[in-house]
């Protein structure tokens, strides 16, 4: 079995890849250029037992995603992709610098087009899609719009898909994580100091009385990963501890 986590090196996506990684499985990490974080990752995922590979690439683009595609190990077993890449660029709609945003929309939202797209072919029956989202794809927050629109544009991407995977075997589903502490948080709302009182109200207001942990994402992927969720297809699953469900 092969594992491929974009945006696997860092944050949501590197925890996600250290929990679903086991020994001598084929784990390929693909990120955008933070070739230290790169490296980190590897190391870090080394007593894992897992075979980890790091590969650098725009997955907004889509030359780059067939040389992704082209490069992954085939081990005989199935390919399971998560897809948690993101470009975080901090905006309204009215203030966006249009190139950035059609960037951002390249990354967020067409990017798992384009990897179904070159997958295809590696893909079988008992292969898996996940597509990591946000529930800024259906509650708008200040700033949010380039991560949420494209988010939303994911997982109407997502809908369409399944008519057309299901009957190959093929799953794909998304998950969207509560708050988590990650950098991106902190570039998103301004800084380390603003990202410490969001994470504080966002505790103090969640109606588990709690943020997002690690394990409560990555198990879901897990699941949604695993021959279990054989007959699941085409959800939004919010593993986010009720907010923006109780008022």
């Amino acid at each position: 079995m092969t594992i491929l986590v974009t945006g696997g090196t860092k944050g949501i996506g590197l925890a996600i890849a250290e929990y679903v990684a086991r020994p001598d499985e084929q784990l390929v990490l693909a990120y955008h250029s933070d070739a230290a974080a790169a490296t980190a990752a590897t190391a870090r995922l080394a007593s894992t037992g897992a075979r980890v590979s790091t590969v650098q690439v725009n997955v907004g683009n889509v030359d780059d995603v067939g040389r992704l595609v082209e490069g992954l190990p085939d081990d005989g077993g199935p390919l399971h992709i998560v897809h948690s890449a993101a470009m975080i660029y901090p905006t309204s709609l009215l203030d966006a610098d249009i190139d950035r945003f059609g960037e951002a929309m390249q990354v967020n939202g067409l990017s798992l087009f384009y990897l179904v797209r070159k997958a295809l072919p590696k893909l079988s029956r008992g292969s898996s899609i996940v597509l990591i989202s946000s529930a800024g794809a259906k509650t708008a927050s200040a700033n949010y719009a380039a991560l949420g629109v494209g988010k939303a544009m994911a997982e109407s991407l997502m809908r369409y898909f399944v008519a057309e995977l299901a009957p190959r075997g093929i799953r794909i589903n998304a998950v969207a994580p509560g708050l988590v502490a990650t950098t991106s948080v902190a570039g998103m709302v301004g800084g380390e100091e603003a990202a410490a009182r969001v994470f504080e109200r966002a505790a103090r207001s969640n109606p588990s009385g709690r943020m997002s942990q690690d394990s409560d994402y990555a198990s879901v992927v897990q699941f949604l990963l695993s021959p279990a969720a054989e007959f699941v297809q085409g959800q939004v699953i919010h593993a986010n501890g009720g907010a923006y469900v109780a008022g």
